[in-house]
């Protein structure tokens, strides 16, 4: 990688920075792009070629970032921006990268396309701002991510300023030896010593058998600096040199075989790979988000929905006959009125727990896992219900949230269609359901995730796929966008809901939107939280979903 004569270096990103919204840039987030070279541009201005200014080779270091060496090109910009740098007008630098794969708020892994030149970054460390959020693609988000590192100049004649990362894979003792704590050295050194001593004392045995008993005090033979020091350094010597023996096996084999037992208490301790634990919840990503941001909002719990049906026969117009009585028109006026429901979580810690947890924040840690899952079940209850059973004293009551699927009276809120369930007719029978649709429009096809995967491998006569996206297939079926949603939560025999989701009312009284209280218990010195909402939900709009199910098979005879 030549990294001599560059115009400036300095921090790309570096690693393990929180961000303002929470995200962290994991150790070897963009290791990939060690070596890499990439444009260097203006401000992430991508409009015009005038806004490069030169290239960057970037290298990672592992445990610190990603270091950036920069060369400008001799055009006008790039040349301004030299002297700019070189004055110290320009001190920041910024990236633009893709792909980025997060888990649980941490940044594991992206590509770097660019490095930018800014005025100034956004905070003291660095900040991801998302610019296109994929989070429902396989590419990941795309990002701009600022630091406040300032540039180190170098001119032409310049020594090289990073180290050369170490190519030799093999590791020594005194390498292993340096990842110990104190007090790890310290146990390593008692016990070579006493394995010393246990040797010379086997030695002094055989030699007190034929010659007499010898006299010597004993000493701990790996600090004795006045007698038999050089035995002990032998020995020791075998030890370490058995060690880096390739032949001879591992450091603790080497220790095994000169009589040192439980060696696994003198290594390291495991390192955490990311600063806060995960969240193992597979499913399609975004569904929640989209459903709780589509819906229509009321600050009142209680709601009540009123139409009046004029597709009778009677509440037609009628031609008149002179001389006929004429007839009073007729139709019915339809109403339904839902109140709320509590829907909570729970969760409580021994304070003392909470105190000697130092690694990560378990409270703030257990309050997004409990948003989290309350967000979900809510989105769940809102299309497909909370799938208990009706006896369940923790269901949420359809009399209160009353999902998409069970909202199929009559036709008149969601309208049934049912289907063989295969492939290509899930497609065809979407669009048919669709014929009598009279909702807000932007319609939203929520999908078990298995069944988007088996429509997108419908093939034609020629084994070619009729569908190269997610969106093609949304194209086809009528709908605007195809959300997948994770099969577990999809009740058996239903395939996916149609609708808008402004058409679906999501009521709450002032103080029943979500909030959290924290308390403590001093009997039991228990620290508790909870966090709760109390809503209703429906439809409100006649004829605004459609609900896809398997038709029921009829046995024969």
């Amino acid at each position: 990688m030549k990294t001599k004569d560059y115009d400036f270096c300095g921090w790309a990103t570096k690693y393990g920075i929180k961000c303002s919204d929470g995200r962290t840039i994991q150790n070897g987030a963009f290791k990939d792009c060690d070596g890499k070279s990439i444009p260097l541009v203006w401000n992430h201005q991508h409009n015009s070629q005038a806004n490069v200014l030169g290239h960057a080779i970037l290298e990672h270091r592992d445990n610190e970032g990603v270091y950036a060496y920069g060369y400008f090109n001799d055009t006008e910009q790039g040349r301004d921006a030299k002297e700019q740098v070189k004055h110290k007008d320009l001190t920041s630098l910024s990236i633009y990268a893709n792909k980025l794969n997060e888990k649980s708020g941490q940044v594991m892994h992206g590509v770097i396309r660019e490095l930018s030149l800014v005025l100034a970054g956004a905070n003291p460390g660095a900040m991801i701002e998302t610019v296109i959020a994929h989070s429902d693609s396989e590419d990941g988000e795309e990002a701009i991510i600022y630091n406040n590192y300032d540039l180190e100049l170098t001119h032409s004649d310049g020594e090289e300023k990073m180290e050369d990362n170490k190519t030799n894979n093999e590791t020594t003792v005194e390498e292993v030896f340096d990842t110990l704590t104190d007090l790890q050295k310290t146990v390593v050194e008692a016990l070579i010593g006493a394995a010393i001593e246990d040797t010379r004392k086997e030695y002094e045995d055989a030699d007190d058998s034929k010659e007499g008993k010898d006299e010597t005090m004993k000493h701990n033979a790996f600090y004795n600096e006045e007698t038999n020091n050089e035995e002990a350094e032998l020995l020791h010597a075998e030890i370490l040199e058995a060690a880096n023996d390739q032949t001879k096996g591992t450091m603790k084999a080497s220790f095994l075989a000169h009589g040192i037992t439980n060696l696994e208490y003198l290594f390291p301790e495991a390192h955490e790979l990311i600063s806060t634990p995960g969240f193992i919840n597979i499913q399609p990503k975004g569904w929640v988000t989209k459903i709780m941001n589509g819906v229509h909002k009321t600050p009142f719990a209680k709601v009540k929905m009123t139409y009046a049906d004029i597709t009778m026969e009677d509440a037609r117009a009628r031609g008149y006959v002179k001389g006929d009585k004429k007839v009073d028109e007729q139709f019915a006026l339809l109403t339904r009125e839902f109140g709320p429901q509590t829907v909570y979580k729970k969760q409580s810690f021994d304070r003392d727990d909470i105190i000697d947890i130092t690694d990560i924040n378990l409270v703030s840690w257990v309050k997004g896992e409990m948003r989290l899952k309350l967000d979900e079940e809510l989105a769940r209850a809102f299309l497909f219900g909370d799938g208990r059973q009706t006896s369940s004293r923790e269901k949420i009551k359809e009399a209160h949230i009353l999902p998409v699927i069970k909202d199929t009276e009559n036709n008149l809120y969601a309208m049934l269609q049912e289907t063989s369930g295969t492939p290509e007719d899930m497609v065809d029978d979407m669009v048919r359901g669709l014929k009598n649709y009279e909702g807000s429009g932007n319609i939203t096809a929520f999908i078990s995730s298995s069944n988007v995967s088996e429509m997108l491998l419908i093939k034609d006569t020629n084994k070619h796929r009729l569908y190269k996206d997610i969106n093609e297939l949304a194209t086809a079926m009528g709908v605007n966008e195809i959300v997948k949603v994770p099969d577990n939560i999809v009740p058996e025999g239903f395939l996916g809901v149609a609708l808008d989701l402004a058409d679906y009312n999501v009521g709450a009284d002032k103080g029943g939107s979500v909030n959290m209280f924290d308390d403590f218990d001093i009997d039991y010195n228990k620290e508790k939280y909870l966090i709760e909402t109390r809503c209703s939900g429906a439809l409100y709009v006649p004829h605004s979903a459609v609900v896809l199910k398997k038709k029921t098979e009829v046995a024969a005879g």
